[in-house]
């Protein structure tokens, strides 16, 4: 899982690179990947 991140304002905010769809944020770097694993496996569990 390739992704993109940046530090916002109050959250840690990132893409995945294969899915640019596929946006989250979390408190900690940690917090954003998880969310973004999440997201990735519900969008795999959709199609």
């Amino acid at each position: 899982m390739k992704i993109v991140y940046w530090r916002g304002e109050h959250y840690w905010l990132g893409r995945l690179l294969d899915h640019p769809e596929i946006m989250s944020q979390g408190e900690t770097v940690a917090e954003l990947e998880e969310s973004l694993r999440d997201a990735l496996a519900l969008l795999s569990l959709s199609t």
